[in-house]
């Protein structure tokens, strides 16, 4: 019954920090204003990114990727005493896969979210360290190609669990983990897959801000 509880336990904590939706917070607090009704909608770091700039986007980057991690360390305080390091791994593992489900479906904003890589890639920091630096290397390759931050995450996320088969073949919840969160992050970017094979997903850029042609167009027409 002890164990049932602390489970419980790691699950809602983890969750409850990951629910945090800090794109909406950033937005409304700096701005006043709405992400969800701006860009693409999204509550991510690379709609602030587009809409408001690099500044508020790697903001808003950096506390989703702090929640992932937080997620998996909260989740390690209800590890039972009795319990060997397998099963550490586990609740770790709940942890993360508790935050990202917390980020990508909050209550807080109706169990929207975002898709779920920042958070992911704090909880790989924590329970993968090794793996993300080939993802990251990956990550920036693909988007300074092709200048998608979609397909750079689906790219990584399709790689993420043959990585951790090749660096820790032993931790079977690692390996599970990376198995259930690379197919959430797919899942959630279908319709950007649809949009870039039709040509129609939008490219990232550090030139330019919505935020300020929207501002422009309000200006004018109220002149």
């Amino acid at each position: 019954m002890e164990s049932a509880l602390r489970i419980v336990a790691a699950a809602v904590s983890a969750y409850a920090v990951g629910s945090v939706p800090w794109a909406v917070i950033v937005v409304r607090v700096f701005w006043r204003q709405d992400i969800r009704t701006l860009g693409s909608g999204n509550t991510g770091a690379t709609n602030v990114l587009r809409v408001f700039g690099t500044a508020p986007g790697l903001a808003v980057l950096a506390l989703d990727v702090v929640k992932g991690a937080v997620g998996v360390w909260l989740a390690t305080l209800f590890v039972p005493p009795a319990w060997a390091a397998d099963g550490k791994d586990w609740f770790m593992v709940l942890g993360a896969l508790s935050a990202i489900l917390g980020h990508s479906f909050s209550p807080f904003i109706g169990f929207k979210g975002g898709k779920g890589v920042a958070t992911a890639a704090g909880a790989i920091v924590t329970l993968a360290p090794l793996a993300i630096i080939p993802l990251a290397i990956v990550f920036v390759v693909v988007v300074a190609i092709w200048k998608y931050v979609s397909l750079g995450s689906v790219v990584i996320a399709a790689l993420f669990p043959g990585i951790c088969w090749l660096l820790y073949p032993d931790r079977h919840a690692l390996l599970l983990f990376a198995l259930l969160a690379s197919g959430m992050v797919i899942w959630r970017h279908r319709a950007n897959i649809r949009r870039i094979r039709r040509g129609e997903e939008s490219r990232i850029t550090f030139r330019r801000r919505t935020w300020d042609e929207l501002k422009k167009r309000r200006d004018e027409g109220s002149a």
